[in-house]
């Protein structure tokens, strides 16, 4: 048996192939600052879930133009399509439990990975 005979039965045995060992991949990466401004939707009414004030301070970005000090651009949320997907994509992430208060309180700075991986797009929130 050869080393390379070897090293695909090792391969085989152990249930990897060339494309399962891909790591998932860094999209993007951006800071916001969550102000009194991103807690509230378009109607006024009071945010309740983190990906909501995700998904607002976004859009308070790229849309309307209300930005604070610490907010940071980034072009994934600049697509109206892509904030939609805020809920589902903080599902399939990660976000502490200090950030997902720090969202609903305000007034602190989050770091937002936006991720690609064999399931789609996702993000990992955490707080400064």
């Amino acid at each position: 048996m050869t080393y390379r005979t070897a090293f695909l039965a090792m391969i085989a045995a152990f249930g990897f192939s060339a494309g399962a060992a891909q790591a998932d991949r860094l999209v993007e990466e951006y800071s916001a600052y969550i102000g009194e401004e991103d807690l509230y939707n378009s109607n006024g009414e009071a945010l309740t879930e983190p990906w909501q004030v995700i998904r607002q301070d976004r859009a308070n970005y790229h849309r309307y133009g209300v930005r604070q000090p610490g907010d940071e651009g980034d072009s994934f949320f600049a697509s109206p399509k892509n904030r939609e997907k805020a809920e589902r994509m903080i599902e399939y992430g990660t976000i502490d439990y200090r950030a997902a208060r720090a969202l609903l309180r305000g007034g602190s700075v989050i770091d937002v990975q936006i991720l690609r991986g064999a399931d789609g797009d996702y993000i990992n929130v955490s707080v400064d």
